[in-house]
């Protein structure tokens, strides 16, 4: 088992899109572990003075290739041996800040409301990392939660470019909060290696992510990664120490829960001799559905249940 450091650059950065043409700027066997560093942003929210400012965002700002609007990404990590069918298992063992600040912003036609909140907003946030606290410009702290909104894996080659703004099969644009460390992310794989990419650092963010934003920050991550060839998802999943996790991805909310509620009667009949009627009842008694997100083009609802029912 090796550990691996891979830093934000220009040469590790891309912009806005997952793609299976990318090739890997780290290659590592299954088991190794990835300290992963991102940046976050385009020039315009990076604060002019107060705020520490990381030097290495300014060469990706002026030359990295990008596809507008979306995230600053880093990767592609490939693993050895991953092949289109197998599930590529994301151990998140610590997720720290890496900067002083954060921003938040409302974008006009954006967001839950989006004819409600015509004006452009834009806020920095001081961040604490020592006292784990945001301070809030309204004179408010709140406690700090980071996890990373874009974790994934690159999508099937004929699907193209894909943006990192809209979740899909390959995970990308999640925005699920229950992914801090201690959990897992498991991602479907569709190319060779699997090739993971993340960013878009989150401080804190509430469930649905309202106004498009959460505390966006420049975040370092360390992940293990275990090739499961023993498992095939067509979407992503996930667990927490206390709860398995399965997620439903669509524009229509309504159907985002029919597919989280669909994925958990499937794991409850992989783990039980439960029967699918039984696996239903027994969601509707225990599982808790909860809004992912409501603003990344394609919504998303998570559905949860406790470990302790399903050994």
């Amino acid at each position: 088992m090796t550990h691996h450091q891979l830093d934000a650059g220009l040469d590790s950065c891309h912009w806005g899109f997952f793609d299976a043409t990318l090739k890997p700027v780290l290659t590592i066997a299954s088991g190794d572990s990835v300290t992963i560093r991102t940046v976050t942003g385009g020039a315009e929210t990076q604060p002019k003075s107060g705020f520490h400012v990381l030097p290495e965002i300014h060469a990706i700002h002026e030359k990295a290739a990008r596809m507008v609007p979306g995230h600053i990404l880093t990767g592609p990590v490939a693993v050895k041996g991953a092949r289109p069918g197998h599930v590529l298992e994301v151990r998140i063992r610590e997720v720290k800040l890496r900067t002083d600040w954060g921003y938040t912003l409302i974008k006009p036609l954006g967001g839950t409301l989006p004819e409600e909140f015509d004006a452009h907003t834009f806020v920095h946030i001081g961040l604490d990392a020592a006292k784990n606290i945001a301070h809030l410009p309204w004179g408010m702290e709140l406690p700090l939660a980071p996890f990373f909104g874009v974790m994934g894996t690159a999508p099937p080659p004929h699907w193209g470019r894909q943006t990192s703004l809209v979740p899909r099969a390959f995970g990308g644009n999640l925005d699920n909060k229950e992914l801090v460390p201690g959990s897992t992310l498991y991602l479907p794989v569709f190319v060779e290696g699997g090739l993971f990419s993340c960013g878009d650092g989150h401080g804190a963010q509430g469930d649905g992510e309202v106004c498009v934003t959460a505390i966006e920050t420049a975040l370092e991550g360390t992940f293990e990664f275990v090739l499961r060839e023993d498992l095939s998802f067509a979407t992503p999943r996930a667990e927490t120490p206390t709860h398995h996790i399965t997620m439903g991805i669509d524009p229509d909310l309504d159907i985002c829960a029919q597919k989280a509620l669909r994925e958990m009667i499937g794991l409850i009949g992989e783990r039980t001799k439960l029967t699918r009627e039984e696996a239903y009842m027994l969601c509707s008694l225990a599982a808790d559905l909860r809004v992912t997100q409501t603003v990344n083009g394609s919504k998303g609802v998570h559905c949860m249940l406790a470990k302790s029912l399903v050994p």
